[in-house]
């Protein structure tokens, strides 16, 4: 399966996963119901999650990584 490019309109619904304030307490604590709620839900209901995803090839959930030359929006 070929990966699809990432549109304009998946940047501004990662944008929006990047602002969610469960998502973000889910990346940052990696723990708790915030952490278990975006992990169970992220890749069947939330279509933010999915954008996500594609856009920074990795989960909702996953910590963002402290490397100064990983791309991120909002650290």
């Amino acid at each position: 399966m070929e990966p699809t490019a990432v549109t304009v309109r998946d940047r501004a619904m990662a944008r929006r996963c990047v602002e969610c304030p469960v998502c973000t307490r889910a990346r940052r604590r990696q723990r708790g119901f915030a952490f278990w709620f975006v992990r169970r839900i992220e890749g069947s209901v939330c279509p933010y999650c999915r954008a996500y995803e594609r856009v920074y090839g990795r989960k909702a959930h996953e910590p963002v990584p402290d490397d100064p030359d990983v791309p991120t929006m909002n650290r």
